[in-house]
């Protein structure tokens, strides 16, 4: 070593060479890692994809291959004790939820259109499950099983392919409750809003278990703000609303005039379609 130089490290001895399973270990856990990689590169993008169950599965009768859904904010939930009233899979869940700009949709009944205005930045969850539906035509040809004539409530409820008002999609998903509501003028708790005349929200069976159903207001509702707010019905679809309200509902014994019941003009959902990209 020559003065000033630095001292350089000691050559280091050959490597063993690998064996042939060596090799074809770490060429197996590459490709174990790219998978897994991609993978997660697809489910931050929102999208669904697949997975092997492993050869015990495929033993057992199974494909091999098992669905793999990504959550996403909005944790769409199957819920296995309440089935599907029609077949469907749950809707995409991407990161993030899209929360910018309105979608429109229409409605094409037998008593008339109506054309709904979706606000992602108000419920994004709620829009993407409801274009979802729309989208696999859940909503297609079923019955809007429900109408109130309260002075206080006065709202069409649709969205169950039953029928029944206990049908769903066979998920649910979590609230998104509109805040900044105005008080009911006689309710003295401020606690009960004003859902005003034109609102378009979903019905629930309590917190966070929104589904399929939904509600449209002919009139100014009072309620609690339970319910998730996620768009509006333009001029048309009020006129359409006006004609089925007008119309009553369908008396049951000893109620000659229910204010809580099947309508009795009869409204079918032709088509639920969305409008543009």
């Amino acid at each position: 070593m020559t003065c000033g130089s630095s001292p350089r490290p000691p050559v280091d001895p050959e490597p063993p060479k690998e064996t042939h399973e060596e090799s074809h270990q770490r060429h197996r856990l590459c490709r174990r890692e790219r998978r897994r990689a991609a993978r997660v590169h697809r489910d931050r993008l929102g999208r669904q994809s697949w997975r092997r169950t492993g050869w015990a599965d495929r033993r057992s009768g199974g494909t091999g291959f098992e669905h793999w859904h990504y959550h996403g904010p909005c944790k769409y939930t199957a819920t296995p004790d309440e089935p599907a009233a029609r077949p469907v899979s749950l809707p995409p869940d991407p990161t993030p939820t899209p929360s910018k700009g309105v979608v429109r949709v229409l409605l094409a009944t037998n008593q008339g259109p109506m054309l709904l205005t979706l606000d992602r930045a108000k419920a994004p969850c709620t829009v993407q499950s409801f274009l979802h539906l729309a989208k696999s035509r859940f909503y297609n040809f079923t019955t809007c099983h429900r109408l109130t004539l309260y002075p206080t409530l006065k709202v069409l409820q649709c969205g169950d392919p039953s029928g029944t008002g206990a049908g769903g999609p066979g998920y649910r998903y979590k609230d998104e409750l509109p805040v900044g509501l105005p008080s009911w003028p006689d309710d003295p708790t401020g606690e009960r809003k004003v859902y005003a005349r034109g609102t378009l929200a979903m019905a629930n069976a309590g917190p966070d278990t929104n589904g399929s159903q939904f509600f449209l207001t002919y009139g100014d509702s009072r309620l609690r703000p339970h319910y998730t707010i996620f768009g509006t019905i333009d001029r048309l679809g009020l006129k359409t609303l006006d004609k089925i309200a007008a119309a009553g509902i369908v008396p049951t014994p000893g109620v000659p005039d229910p204010v809580d019941g099947t309508p009795n003009r009869t409204t079918n959902i032709l088509i639920a379609q969305r409008l543009g990209f």
